[in-house]
């Protein structure tokens, strides 16, 4: 006898194609027009869905954006996780997985993650809620980190040198913000994978 899936099942995955739907629009919003343009009613619009409808799954703009703050870092990372399983083995390894790190800290989902810190930093009510995801996200980003690197945090240094990694990739992320920084970066990240490769020895 044939059996039936529940009604509610086509419901629950159209609900959760909403809200990813709402999360992926929430992270444009954020990188093209900043926190202020970023309403629910304007998230909504891009994603193609009511303002109710954001509303129902967020309920606030400080969760929505903290959820796609989220939705991104760890789908970010995921990603990292599935390129670090190619990395070569040998010399080259520690320039390729520096150069992933800091590959992490460009685009969409980093120019939407600025906007979000900058505009916390000056508003109590966000920053309660950024403040723990951020947290969250850097310790899972240094455990990524560790892994790629092969690092052994039981010596001395090694922890701060993997931390300085994760330091050097958003600060020459926030240099691309404005202009083209690639060339000078590209110098910078053999110098630093040339330093790593020796306190890793």
């Amino acid at each position: 006898m044939e059996t039936r899936a529940p009604a509610r099942e086509p419901q629950q995955r159209r609900s959760r194609a909403t809200r990813q739907r709402l999360l992926e629009a929430a992270v444009e919003c954020l990188a093209e027009t900043g926190v202020a343009a970023s309403t629910l009613g304007a998230v909504a619009e891009r994603a193609g869905v009511s303002r109710g409808a954001a509303q129902h799954h967020f309920g606030t703009r400080e969760h929505l954006l903290t959820e796609a703050l989220r939705y991104m870092s760890g789908a970010r990372l995921e990603e990292l996780r599935r390129c670090g399983a190619r990395l070569p083995e040998g010399p080259g390894r520690i320039e390729a997985a520096v150069t992933m790190l800091i590959d992490t800290y460009n685009g969409t989902e980093f120019d939407a993650a600025v906007q979000l810190w900058a505009a916390a930093a000056g508003d109590p009510a966000l920053r309660e809620h950024v403040l723990p995801l951020e947290d969250h996200v850097g310790r899972e980003a240094h455990r990524v980190a560790v892994e790629l690197l092969g690092a052994d945090e039981s010596r001395p240094g090694v922890r701060e040198t993997v931390q300085a990694t994760l330091d050097l990739a958003r600060g020459l992320g926030l240099a691309d913000l404005l202009t083209d920084d690639s060339a000078r970066r590209g110098r910078i990240v053999r110098q630093w994978a040339r330093m790593v490769a020796k306190e890793l020895g």
